[in-house]
């Protein structure tokens, strides 16, 4: 047909990350970390200026992730910070945690007898685009909190008893930050990852309460 136009792909198959649609906020997103690193004198103004005008017209995330690849995940850091080649944690009974602007190894290796080990990585200083995790999880909990542009892949953890939980990020996508490739076994425990704040099913207002109709659908995003 005459002015048709036929997206790249074909039938059921899916594009790689860096080759989906950016969108106004994802652009806004960048162009915000753009102007920090410019004011933390990471960028001359020539290259914020060339980078500024790539970034405004980014059709995908490929285009803006290549904006930001030398750049570090948040503003007022050292240049300099370098990441452990391995972190190893251990919880028998109590808890152990990390969270605010803590530096992202690049491997981690997680121990967990009855206690509870907690990720957050919504601060986090994030320098290289992967992070392996070994985790043996015997009867207590590994909880990963993430953020949009984090991605993590649990195929290469064997379940016994436990349950293994990966929910999606909230919104819409944005540049990939960072892929967490997740290894190792669940006993009787439990690992979870996702957003720190799962979307609650809306509420029925008085009048849905007193005549008992259902609630609302709720609306998820990508679909």
């Amino acid at each position: 047909m005459a002015g048709e136009v036929t997206p790249r792909g074909s039938g059921d198959e899916r594009l790689p990350a860096r080759e989906l649609r950016a969108s106004h906020e994802d652009r806004d997103r960048v162009v915000e970390l753009l102007r920090m690193a410019a004011g933390d004198g990471r960028l001359t103004a020539e290259e914020l200026d060339q980078r500024l005008e790539v970034a405004l017209t980014a059709q995908t995330y490929g285009e803006l992730t290549a904006l930001t690849r030398d750049l570090p995940a948040g503003p007022g850091l050292a240049a300099t910070a370098e990441p452990k080649d391995l972190v190893r944690i251990e919880s028998h009974s109590g808890s152990a945690r990390r969270d605010g602007r803590w530096v992202v190894p690049r491997r981690m290796e997680i121990r967990v007898t009855s206690g509870s080990v907690r990720l957050d990585f919504t601060e986090a200083v994030i320098t290289q685009p992967v992070l392996r995790i070994d985790a043996e999880v015997t009867s207590g909990s590994l909880t990963l909190i993430t953020k949009p542009g984090i991605v993590v892949d649990t195929d290469d953890v064997s379940i016994r008893y436990g349950t293994v939980k990966v929910r999606p990020p909230e919104g819409p996508g944005g540049p990939a930050l960072l892929s967490i490739q997740l290894s190792g076994k669940v006993g009787s425990g439990t690992i979870s990852a996702g957003p720190a704040h799962p979307p609650r099913p809306p509420r029925r207002t008085f009048w849905q309460w007193l005549l008992r109709r259902p609630r609302p659908p709720t609306i998820t995003s990508g679909r």
